[in-house]
């Protein structure tokens, strides 16, 4: 049993922008103004991959820095009030880092056995290597990485836990990382790193659970 190294505390940080990864009753909120202006985003307070899309397009068509993140600006141009004082936690920042530093390896390829993230990779090293970026150590094959953090319902899943399946061999035997929107982003044996949906038929009819390491 290979042992998390780093664990959420209480503390919390000031922010000045939602972004990818946040949570919230917030982002709901500015998730349903984006939908009552017509974009394609679903307003479960998750910020995903299609939140920071929306915030991106509206950005462009208002003539702002287009960064994805709902700042002062793009706050007050899309809210129309000043925007509230954001705090989160320290498990809610490592999440967040988790998390753009997975999507920083979008289109590597896949590799079995591979352990590089610029020239080949699996599911299970790509994983294991994200992870470690943000000081969380984990076994290095999907079936033992399956085996640590806390068990999360599929109902629960918050941006950062990991997700398994059941693939090519009985068990744990393809994982990757939960960012929001009923999205995962993960080393696919077909695509490389790539980002896929839990309701695809392929995934959802083989996945076996989720884990919690932050």
């Amino acid at each position: 049993m290979v042992l998390i190294l780093l664990m959420a505390s209480p503390t919390t940080f000031a922010a000045t922008a939602f972004r990818l990864g946040d949570q919230g009753k917030e982002v709901a909120e500015i998730q349903n103004v984006l939908v009552r202006l017509g974009y394609d985003v679903i307003a479960d307070g998750d910020f995903g991959p299609s939140t920071v899309e929306a915030v991106k397009t509206f950005q462009k068509s208002k003539g702002m820095t287009v960064d994805g993140l709902v700042g002062e600006k793009t706050y007050a141009a899309l809210m129309g009030r000043a925007i509230p004082e954001i705090s989160r936690s320290s498990g809610n920042l490592i999440s967040r880092r988790l998390i753009n530093n997975a999507m920083q390896y979008l289109g590597t390829p896949y590799v079995f056995g591979g352990n590089s993230l610029y020239y080949g990779i699996d599911c299970s090293a790509y994983t294991q290597q994200i992870f470690a970026m943000v000081g969380i150590s984990l076994p290095r094959t999907a079936d033992y990485q399956f085996e640590v953090g806390t068990p999360v319902s599929r109902a629960d899943l918050i941006p950062g836990d990991m997700v398994f399946f059941t693939t090519y061999t009985y068990g744990a035997s393809h994982c990757g990382i939960y960012i929001g929107d009923g999205n995962f982003i993960h080393a696919s044996s077909s695509q490389g790193v790539t980002i896929s949906s839990l309701s695809h038929p392929y995934y959802s009819s083989r996945y076996i659970g989720a884990r919690r390491m932050i």
